[in-house]
């Protein structure tokens, strides 16, 4: 004899499994083992080339001065191995002056690591090793994602070694401010969970090729989370590996957006009604030997216009280092063409 309750559960459930309301079908098995495959083969093919970063920084200043804090600071990242003979690529900001880097693979081995070169404007850097049998993960390419397309991100969060957490391409082209003030474009917004310890990981396709370097997220906000696309980490590690640093182009001023009347702007035949304010010029400066004065407002460089600041850094590139260039501004309601020759930017 069956209980009351078990009578009504067996009914229940033949009752579900006839109406097809709740009871779970093939395809949504199937479909689930698809995602599940997908998430599984990515962390497969890339946890073995994901590296956990550790860092220590002397305490130096008045810190070092006290016998009751710890004479060492320490950090942690992650990063993932991108060429065989152990170069290995991170964020800069999690190696940005350390006096040691010790690098954990997968396998458990730890080594020491060398700073290859670090470019700040893109929190990218590049440390190597010296190791054998190493496996480097295979480059995908950030122009083809879509968005809503699956993504996997695999990093080390406060320690734990090869998390992995799965979310898809939330938005594409974003732009994320680095820490030297410099826009970063084309960064890759996901829900793919991240936390700190994540940053310099690889956010990989469902091939388990990297698309994208963690580096990112916005608190107290959840699921808003940004990668550095890799086709930009491509270039960078290339010009780290060739010459230590990224060359920039820079004039010398700092200044702030600001917005002006719009009969102003008419009357100059400018698109935007808006230009960067110069706050200060830097004595020997590129700019103060072509006579950019404080005040003056920054609308046209090198023959494009300029409604921000952000606009002004995209276009002090490398190829400007040494080229005389056209800068428009506007000083007391006149237009002004000035001539002037970026230099290297100083790290």
């Amino acid at each position: 004899m069956r209980s009351l309750l078990e009578f009504v559960s067996a009914e229940g459930q033949e009752t579900l499994s006839r109406e097809g309301s709740f009871a779970p079908g093939a395809e949504d098995d199937q479909a689930l083992d698809a995602y599940s495959r997908a998430v599984i083969n990515a962390a497969e093919k890339a946890s073995s080339s994901v590296v956990n970063v550790e860092v220590a920084h002397e305490v130096r200043g008045r810190r070092a001065a006290d016998p009751r804090l710890p004479r060492e600071a320490r950090g942690h990242g992650s990063g993932f191995i991108f060429t065989p003979d152990g170069f290995v690529l991170t964020n800069s900001h999690v190696v940005h002056d350390a006096d040691t880097i010790h690098i954990t693979l997968a396998d458990g081995r730890r080594m020491r690591a060398d700073l290859v070169g670090s470019d700040p404007g893109t929190d990218l850097a590049v440390v190597r090793i010296e190791a054998p049998n190493l496996v480097p993960l295979g480059m995908g390419d950030s122009q083809a994602l879509r968005v809503g397309q699956l993504v996997v991100a695999i990093g080390n969060p406060y320690g734990f070694q090869c998390t992995v957490t799965a979310g898809v391409v939330s938005a594409l082209g974003r732009s994320l401010r680095a820490r030297t003030g410099r826009l970063i474009d084309n960064v890759i917004q996901t829900d793919a969970a991240l936390n700190p310890g994540n940053s310099g990981g690889p956010l990989v396709n469902a091939r388990g090729e990297v698309v994208g370097v963690n580096t990112a997220v916005i608190l107290p906000a959840q699921g808003i989370c940004f990668a550095i696309a890799i086709n930009t980490a491509k270039f960078v590690a290339a010009q780290l590996i060739k010459e230590g640093r990224v060359r920039r182009s820079y004039i010398g001023v700092a200044g702030q957006d600001v917005p002006f009347p719009r009969h102003v702007a008419r009357r100059f035949g400018l698109p935007e009604a808006s230009g960067v304010l110069v706050s200060s010029v830097e004595d020997q400066s590129p700019a103060a030997r072509a006579g950019v004065n404080a005040g003056d407002v920054i609308v046209g460089f090198g023959g494009q216009a300029i409604a921000g600041i952000d606009d002004l850094h995209r276009l002090l590139t490398e190829q400007r280092v040494g080229v005389k260039s056209e800068v428009e501004i506007l000083r007391h309601e006149e237009k002004v063409r000035l001539e002037i020759v970026p230099e290297e930017a100083r790290l």
